[in-house]
């Protein structure tokens, strides 16, 4: 199968007309200009074809499951409607993020976030893109380390992350947001956090924040996935300390570091950097943390993730460039050939001979529109533009005519 007259987004720069050879799940050959004469070949004149999407870190499955308070819908079927919507925004591959909380009322219980990971594995070889896990475990819960040996000996996780949401620290240094957090998220009524109660509860924050961290459930968790070669991210790194700690347990991502100088600590330790997409669309951060705009304009953002809207990666790639802020070949290894690289995927993520087939199409614009995607070089997203393209009469898609 060939595709030609596009547009190819490459690793080393951008080809403005190309063809692209697919043979069974790979990519056989990348041609600039025309493909061989007298081979068949769908026109794709218009569209610009690059990676397929990879992403590390998408809060929204578990959203998915209870989009609202106490409104629970079954676990397989909000994987299959995010495996839709995650296709028609470009993706081949997603980790799915799924937390285990010290909360024992929410979505992050030992027994429901592992039900979600036996959820995935299950169906993940149902379903369009091909999901893997992202485990996130809080420093201190308790017996992490036997949870994920369960998990990593069935080969339910591909990464694996710390967080530490602790207030006074991290994405909630400043106590006062944390406690905006828990009035907007945690729908604690706005009353109970003002006045004595604010005053009681700023200073019981800053007293456990005083105290000294338990750092042997994380120690534990670095060691099993280090023992099944699982790459391992940090969450949230605030301080040249924190890194350092990480660093030494094996961490090699950092994931939303909060301020610029931990950014550049992090690169400077050879640290993969990911931040979210969204933050570096809209150019703030939605908790007053380091700006992922910014973030990239200085060099330090190596991924882009979904974090908590499917459609950002691509757009935000898109603006990027479309702005100048870096060239469109750069911007794209945002969302493809850096997270790949970022978590040992060698066999994806860039356009490649050799490599899998996983393309997207995009028509170009202040809003790109993916018109295509194969993953493995099968097609799981097609619109009505391409469907008009394949049902072109056959003379059109044979060489020599245009």
């Amino acid at each position: 199968m060939w595709l030609r007259d596009l547009k190819l987004v490459l690793p080393d720069g951008v080809v403005a007309r190309g063809a692209l050879e697919i043979v069974d799940d790979r990519i056989g050959s990348v041609v600039v200009g025309d493909p061989p004469p007298g081979v068949s070949a769908l026109h794709a004149q218009g569209l610009t074809a690059i990676p397929g999407l990879i992403d590390l870190h998408g809060d929204m499955l578990e959203r998915d499951i209870e989009p609202r308070p106490n409104a629970f819908f079954p676990i397989d079927l909000a994987l299959y409607e995010l495996d839709k919507r995650m296709a028609s925004a470009g993706f081949t591959t997603a980790f799915a993020a799924v937390g285990f909380s010290w909360h024992k009322k929410d979505l992050r219980t030992q027994e429901i976030a592992t039900e979600i990971i036996e959820t995935i594995g299950a169906h993940r070889h149902d379903l369009l893109v091909e999901f893997f896990v992202h485990a996130r475990f809080e420093i201190n819960n308790p017996d992490t380390g036997s949870i994920l040996e369960g998990l990593l000996a069935r080969g339910l996780v591909q990464l694996v992350s710390l967080m530490d949401h602790t207030p006074g620290q991290g994405q909630y240094s400043d106590i006062g947001r944390y406690i905006d957090f828990m009035e907007k998220w945690l729908g604690i009524p706005r009353e109970l956090l003002e006045g004595d109660a604010k005053t009681k509860m700023t200073a019981r924050i800053e007293e456990n924040f005083a105290a000294p961290r338990d750092w042997e459930s994380a120690e534990e968790v670095c060691r099993v996935a280090r023992r099944y070669g699982i790459p391992i991210a940090s969450h949230d790194d605030d301080t040249h300390a924190k890194i350092d700690r990480m660093g030494a347990m094996g961490v090699t991502i950092s994931e939303f570091p909060v301020t610029r100088e931990a950014a550049e600590y992090a690169r400077a330790r050879g640290m993969s950097t990911i931040m979210g997409a969204p933050n570096a669309y809209r150019g703030s951060s939605n908790t007053g943390n380091l700006s992922a705009r910014a973030a990239v304009e200085a060099g330090l953002v190596d991924v882009l993730a979904t974090d908590y809207f499917t459609p950002a990666p691509l757009n935000a790639a898109y603006k990027l460039a479309n702005e100048g802020v870096l060239p469109l070949h750069r911007a794209i290894a945002l969302v493809s050939a850096n997270a790949a690289a970022a978590v040992g995927l060698t066999d994806r993520g860039r356009l490649e001979s050799g490599l899998l087939a996983d393309i997207a199409l995009i028509e170009e614009g202040t809003h790109p529109r993916v018109r295509a995607v194969l993953k493995r070089g099968t097609p799981i997203y097609w619109d009505s533009h391409m469907q008009r393209l394949s049902q072109l009469p056959v003379a059109s898609l044979v060489e020599g005519d245009s």
